[in-house]
């Protein structure tokens, strides 16, 4: 029993530094991202939506209206950091696509959860 938790130990120290000397820059943006912005990757990786779906999915999980003002500087914000991809649908609408840097700076605060949760566990 021992040696099987030497054996995660390892396995999670070797992880941690693989994803880390891969992702230095990654590592960094995802360190800096809100709640708010991780959760607009999130909505983002399972599809592109256009920016009135992307407000409704995230009232539906805050439980309360998103407004224009918290929604759009933040949706700007991360395609300015290059992690969404922006694209005008019409004049009026806009359609916004997980990038592949932002997919991977969902992925790695991802990691980083589980990572907590696993050794909060014991394991």
């Amino acid at each position: 029993m021992y040696a099987d938790s030497n054996d995660t130990d390892k396995r999670n120290a070797t992880s941690k530094n693989t994803r880390n000397s891969r992702n230095g820059d990654i590592q960094s943006i995802a360190a800096d991202l809100t709640k708010f912005q991780v959760r607009i990757l999130a909505i983002l990786a399972a599809d592109d939506r256009y920016g009135l779906a992307v407000k409704e999915e995230l009232s539906e999980y805050y439980g309360e209206e998103i407004n224009h003002g918290r929604l759009y500087p933040n949706l700007d914000d991360l395609v300015g950091q290059e992690l969404v991809d922006k694209s005008e649908l019409d004049k009026r609408t806009n359609n916004y696509a997980i990038s592949p840097k932002g997919k991977a700076a969902l992925e790695y605060e991802m990691e980083w959860l589980e990572e907590q949760i696993t050794e909060g566990d014991g394991e």
